[in-house]
């Protein structure tokens, strides 16, 4: 029988609003979940119980009353540990500030608490998101739910590990270089870059750099637009916040494939990517080219992308963490220290030189989508990893030359600006959850999202649906 914690967010959301489930009922269920796998996990962290329990009476007592419910009406929600939240140890990963208990909400905790959502816990973080593996000295290693030898990626890693164990319904996420879509790959759950400026995010420390965004992780396309809207916003502290996040439709339809022209790419043209999953990937276009009306191998011109995002990379490190470098190098982690070092050692010439080509980047790959709807390539470039390894150090005998240079498949459309979503695609050679990318162009999120939900159905039933957690 279904326990509630595994029910999909919108059918919990839609029983609560029926008085069928009650709020109090579903976070038992996922506090009962997170007792029995969070000692393996290690996913759910800063956790309060008892005030899990008093929000969900109080949500309760709401629906009983008969009051106007939230988009989000009691549904036990986990928050990255990169989001402060009010009254919640909120540390970033870093023993900076290991101690702190955040004062209020950033906005996109703010949103979804606003939406209903029970917020009650933090999920666990690489030092400041810096890698793509969940680590930090604050809480240690998250595992990855279907081996607990292996990693869940980073750096949202405890977000996408808790969600597929059930322990929360909804968990939002955050992306630079991957951060949400290679966990949501690694742990078979679907995870969404939005374009820049649609979840506002006016607390960065410098608004002018576009990279780093939040975005909604969910078990399935249908719960993860969900929790987007609750995230989508108009704030004039974020320099790129739009009104285009006022344009998404309160459901999402799944997109006529049939309609759809898609370009599949192994690899984009400048990417490592393991045999194994080459050969996984090229069996799944195999059975999925035959859905779209124009389907053909191509990619966006991605040339030098390995070097404009070195550049901005490093500027982004420095910009958020040159002081503590000078100030608490011994409490930090090697991975913001590389970056922040590499960022130091940049020339103003080098720099002017990644604004340039990430400019020519951005229109090249704009231009490509004049004739392609969407580009679906591999969500990661390996299978999961042993979380003792801080990175993939070789890809088929290459040896990496930074430790982000296995995430290329992901940080390359990041830095043409696109949208970009994440869908569980079956098991890998290895048994363990393999994803698919599909990221279009910025502003394109509607239609990204659109083929995502339409292939997740196009897969149910199938070996290519969306794997589960053996929980023993």
């Amino acid at each position: 029988m279904t326990e509630p914690c595994d029910l999909a967010a919108v059918v919990a959301r839609r029983l609560i609003g029926a008085k069928k489930l009650s709020p109090v009922e579903l976070i038992n269920s996922c506090l009962q979940r997170i007792a029995a796998t969070n000692p393996a996990s290690n996913a759910i962290v800063g956790m309060d119980e008892g005030l899990a329990k008093k929000q969900a009476k109080v949500a309760e007592q709401q629906v009983m009353r008969g009051d106007e419910l939230g988009l989000l009406h009691g549904l036990p929600a986990a928050i990255k540990d990169l989001n402060p939240v009010a009254g919640l140890r909120s540390t970033w990963g870093s023993l900076i500030f290991k101690d702190h208990v955040a004062e209020e909400d950033d906005l996109t905790v703010a949103n979804i608490r606003a939406a209903g959502a029970n917020i009650f816990a933090k999920t666990n973080v690489p030092e400041f998101g810096a890698g793509a593996n969940t680590r930090n000295r604050v809480y240690g290693a998250t595992t990855n739910p279907f081996d607990v030898r292996l990693t869940p990626a980073g750096s949202s890693g405890g977000a996408a590990a808790a969600l597929a164990l059930g322990q929360v319904p909804i968990a939002n996420g955050s992306d630079y270089g991957g951060s949400l879509r290679t966990p949501a790959a690694f742990c078979g759950v679907a995870g969404f870059r939005p374009s820049v400026g649609i979840v506002p995010s006016p607390e960065k420390v410098a608004g002018l750099i576009p990279w780093g965004v939040n975005g909604p992780m969910g078990r399935t396309m249908e719960d993860l637009y969900l929790l987007l809207r609750a995230q989508l916003d108009v704030d004039p502290g974020d320099p790129y916040s739009s009104s285009d996040a006022l344009d998404f439709p309160d459901l999402l339809e799944p997109a006529d494939l049939n309609a759809v022209r898609v370009g599949f790419s192994l690899d984009l043209g400048v990417c490592a990517i393991d045999e194994d999953i080459a050969g996984i990937f090229r069996t799944r276009v195999k059975a999925l080219s035959a859905h779209f009306g124009q389907a053909e191998n191509s990619a966006p011109d991605f040339s030098g992308v390995h070097e404009i995002f070195e550049v901005h990379r490093g500027l982004s490190f420095v910009t958020s963490h040159q002081e503590k470098l000078a100030k608490h190098r011994e409490l930090l982690d090697r991975n913001v220290i590389d970056n922040t070092e590499r960022g130091l050692k940049l020339t103003v010439q080098e720099i002017g030189r990644g604004f340039v080509e990430q400019h020519k980047l951005f229109k090249r790959v704009t231009d490509y989508f004049d004739d392609v709807d969407v580009v679906i390539c591999p969500a990661a470039s390996v299978s999961p990893f042993p979380h003792e390894q801080w990175f993939v150090e070789e890809i088929n005998g290459e040896t990496m030359p930074t430790y982000m240079r296995w995430l290329a498949i992901a940080y390359a459309p990041t830095m043409a600006l696109c949208c970009a979503a994440v869908i569980p695609c079956g098991l890998d050679h290895k048994g363990m959850p393999f994803g698919l990318q599909i990221f279009g162009p910025k502003g394109r999120d509607l239609r990204v999202l659109q083929v995502a939900l339409a292939l997740e159905q196009a897969m149910l039933g199938t070996d290519m649906a969306r794997p589960v957690p053996k929980l023993a």
